[in-house]
């Protein structure tokens, strides 16, 4: 034990050392961690609606006849009967030129006239090449008229798109304002003021807005194509081709994939086409 002197401890050396006061043992603040905020309510977002497609107007549909389907078929009952196609034949066709006299009989609803309209008849028979070149022709006049009809005014939205907005949210955006949207557009309304003002038919129409607006070359494709094809197509095997929707790219889509099967068609496949 280390002797003390005056209440001083001694070293081995006699010698005196000052006495270090007693340090406190040092006291750690307490860490405090900050207080984490607590989570913000997730943000509810609203669920969408699902997307609608309006579906396509179809005027015509060019069916593939299968080879036993027997003639007293093609009467508007066993259209629907045979086809599930509520409509009636129409003289879309032509029968091509200089048609021989034991041809006429495999013609179908042929018609007097110079091209001669006809409902339908095999492939090697209907004079295809000479409707898209017509349809081509007409198609080319018609964009002229209109060229000159909606001059000075800006590229107009399609109908279609108002239709799909409707569709999607027909509570807030009835048919009603729809319509007033599409038509309160200055290209729209130069439309309509041509086509009331020249009242004879194959007037540009509102309905091709899109169409029209894709150019001279690119209508004139469209006309010719839907000249032999129509609006929809069924094929001899049950199989249905249509467009999804008016919107320019699905009828475009549809004219791709009818016209692709119209030219693997053999010579004698019949074809006929019905008004709906």
């Amino acid at each position: 034990m280390t002797p003390t002197v005056n209440g001083t401890p001694l070293t081995r050396h006699g010698s005196r050392v000052s006495t270090l006061p007693a340090r406190p043992a040092p006291v750690r603040a307490a860490t405090t961690h900050p207080a984490k905020p607590d989570p913000a309510p997730a943000t509810r977002r609203p669920v969408p609606r699902p997307s609608v497609t309006p579906a396509p107007t179809i005027h015509t549909m060019i069916v593939c006849l299968p080879d036993d389907l027997p003639g007293e078929a093609l009467t508007a009952h066993q259209l629907d009967k045979h086809f599930g196609v509520p409509g009636t034949l129409t003289a879309h066709f032509w029968a091509v030129p200089g048609l021989r006299l034991w041809q006429r009989h495999h013609m179908i609803g042929l018609r007097k006239g110079q091209p001669a309209p006809c409902a339908g008849g095999p492939v090697r028979l209907l004079d295809l090449p000479g409707m898209r070149h017509a349809g081509a022709v007409g198609a080319g006049i018609r964009h002229q008229i209109w060229q000159h009809a909606v001059h000075g005014t800006r590229p107009a939205t399609g109908w279609p798109a108002f239709e799909a907005r409707h569709l999607a949210d027909p509570d807030r955006y009835p048919y009603d304002a729809a319509t007033a949207d599409f038509h309160a557009q200055p290209r729209v309304n130069a439309m309509r003021l041509h086509a009331a003002t020249n009242p004879s038919p194959g007037q540009p129409g509102i309905g091709e807005l899109e169409m029209y607006q894709a150019g001279p070359l690119a209508y004139q494709h469209y006309r010719a194509a839907t000249a032999v094809v129509g609006d929809a197509l069924l094929t001899a095997d049950g199989g249905k081709l249509a467009p999804v929707s008016d919107a320019l790219a699905d009828r475009v889509t549809y004219l791709e994939q009818a016209l692709r099967h119209l030219d693997t068609l053999a010579p004698q496949q019949r074809l006929i086409a019905v008004a709906l």
